[in-house]
């Protein structure tokens, strides 16, 4: 169970220019955004579509759009008072504040102009007590709306008030007011490792890598044993079960480590031999009451972007999958029919910000996942997000630089490390695509996930603010936490830590922090190891390898003396815990 995270070389060399980031902020608190001033001259008026998308005794989500009805500005902000006890606590596309009842929306550095007639859209969850009605009065920078609202309520929703959410219904975020399933084979192994007891009780991801795993391999638990262990450990409140859904044919067509069972034509097994028999676990009403989260599919989607085709990062065999249109057609199958089931909570995995951060990968993979979400049946309501990181090392945050920063009058975005990316960490990518994916027609109230599990990078090599500012090179890598030779590195990396541990709700936009890849577990053997699990050597995880294109020919970086992946290296687990960040 490798995360074969491949760079893609071919940069887009263009003028700087600011990206769209979602920015919001919960109540009580601001997000910061890029400084922008509001325009001098007030808004005549607007009209304001605001909508109360759902709504249950403890919450709702709500989309608004404001038209502008007078002259043209520069920047907005629109502000309402709340009737009742509500209490934003997530936004998208606009800065959100609230003070008491009264809540200010601000427009991005992205969303600010609009034109006479113009329109601007954001979106909120907030907490309250199921009777939430429209704001009865906006103003636009000021001004006093002199257009209407229009009602949220269709005149078919029946007129009893709100309850909570039918047992096995989904929640906006699963996360929240949750437990997370401890998986009791990984802990057993983590707790006899010296010193693992710190973290033998976090909860991590169940991968389901080949047909054999949905009964159990070798011995190990099925699909069932951890449901039934997941109602176990659930008792009277609510607990989510992490599964990795991983079999795709022709799987992981840019590397060798994790190769799989199947075929690169062998799309008619994957669906009645995998995800079928998944599926019909998942809807036995014994777990209902569980909250089903699944990582649809990693390394997939992203290689058909940057794999293929002409680019020096391409690979005869994801040029197949691109040409036979297996990986979209599967994807799209797998969230059809697992989202049958009102408890399971779709996740696609969407790479992560060294992958497809750069102009000509971001945008064509947003395209991509909606091309699989619409594929065998499936539908953008099939999708509950999306994940980021997963089984990969990409900082959470880098706090110590920016990407708006320059040195000497050079952006840093030139510098070597980040090499003309638009993103320096996970979670500013994870926002701002997911403000990409709901501009191509995702859901507004997706969330993300990022896999924290091995993106600690703490240790005495931890920096404690910039490096030098002799140059843009000195400033990012004297003050980067990613201690990697090249970001394309993705196989069990010497030096990595224990990230952030798993956290519902961190950020805005953000579902969790969780442990996806289970902290232990190989990327790939050192060397070739025979095996009956389809898995190759790659290159990549032998410590000796001078690299290839998707690393810019650097050292791989790797741990030495690695088994085949997913089976447990001591070795790199004590790397993790003497490495984590927070310090164990």
């Amino acid at each position: 169970m490798s995360r074969t995270s491949r760079t893609n070389l071919r940069r887009s060399r263009m003028a700087l220019t600011a990206a769209g980031t979602l920015v919001a902020a919960a109540a009580g608190s601001a997000v910061a955004a890029a400084p922008f001033g509001y325009a001098a001259a007030a808004a005549a008026g607007c009209t304001v579509d605001y909508k109360i998308q759902n709504q249950w005794n403890g919450g709702l989500t709500a989309a608004v759009s404001v038209t502008n009805n007078g002259a043209a500005v520069t920047s907005w902000q629109l502000e309402w008072s709340f009737a009742g006890s509500e209490s934003v606590s997530q936004g998208w596309n606009a800065t959100i504040t609230q003070t008491g009842a009264a809540v200010t929306a601000k427009s991005l550095s992205y969303n600010g102009t609009l034109a006479t007639g113009g329109s601007a859209s954001f979106g909120f969850n907030a907490t309250g007590k199921g009777n939430s009605t429209v704001p009865t009065a906006f103003k636009l920078n000021g001004v006093t709306c002199n257009g209407g609202t229009t009602d949220p309520t269709d005149p078919t929703d029946p007129t009893d008030p709100p309850t909570d959410p039918p047992a096995g219904s989904r929640v906006n975020n699963p996360y929240e007011g949750a437990k997370v399933y401890v998986n009791p084979e990984w802990s057993a192994k983590a707790a006899a490792e010296p010193g693992g007891s710190r973290v033998a009780g976090q909860p991590t991801g169940v991968w389901l890598d080949r047909t054999a795993a949905i009964e159990g391999a070798n011995g190990g638990m099925g699909l069932r044993d951890h449901l039934d262990a997941a109602l176990a450990q659930k008792g009277s409140g609510e607990l989510v079960v992490q599964l990795v859904i991983y079999n795709l044919p022709g799987r992981d067509c840019a590397a060798l480590a994790s190769n799989g069972e199947l075929g690169p034509t062998e799309i008619g097994r994957y669906k009645s031999e995998y995800i079928d028999p998944i599926a019909a676990i998942l809807a036995d009403s014994k777990y209902a009451g569980l909250r089903i989260v699944t990582t649809v599919e990693i390394d997939s989607l992203p290689n058909l972007v940057t794999n293929t085709g002409s680019r020096p990062t391409a690979t005869p065999a994801c040029d197949v999958m691109k040409a036979n249109g297996n990986y979209e057609k599967g994807v799209g199958y797998a969230l059809n029919k697992l989202g049958d089931a009102p408890n399971v909570y779709n996740y696609i995995d969407a790479g992560h910000h060294g992958w497809i951060g750069w102009d000509d990968n971001f945008g064509p993979s947003a395209d991509t996942f909606k091309i699989a979400a619409t594929s065998e049946g499936a539908t953008v309501n099939d999708v509950h997000g999306f994940i980021v990181n997963t089984a990969n090392y990409g900082a959470t945050r880098e706090t110590n630089f920016s990407i708006d920063d320059s040195v000497n009058g050079t952006s840093v975005r030139q510098s070597k490390w980040i090499d003309w990316n638009r993103y320096t960490d996970e979670q500013s990518f994870a926002q701002a695509f997911r403000t990409k994916l709901v501009s191509v027609g995702f859901d507004s109230g997706i969330g993300m996930l990022i896999d924290t599990s091995r993106n600690g990078w703490g240790g005495a090599n931890r920096p404690t603010g910039p490096g030098a500012g002799t140059s843009v090179d000195t400033y990012v890598n004297g003050g980067r936490y990613d201690r990697r030779i090249h970001l394309g590195n993705w196989c069990n990396q010497a030096g990595a830590g224990l990230g952030e541990r798993p956290k519902a709700a961190p950020a805005a936009g953000i579902d969790a922090y969780v442990w996806m890849k289970p902290p232990g577990e190989s990327d790939g053997s050192s060397k070739e190891i025979p095996n009956d699990e389809g898995k190759g050597f790659d290159r990549m995880c032998d410590p000796t390898y001078t690299g290839n294109a998707r690393n810019g020919n650097n050292l791989s970086g790797a741990l030495p003396d690695a088994p085949v992946s997913g089976k447990w290296f001591s070795a790199q687990f004590q790397e993790l815990m003497k490495n984590a960040y927070p310090a164990l």
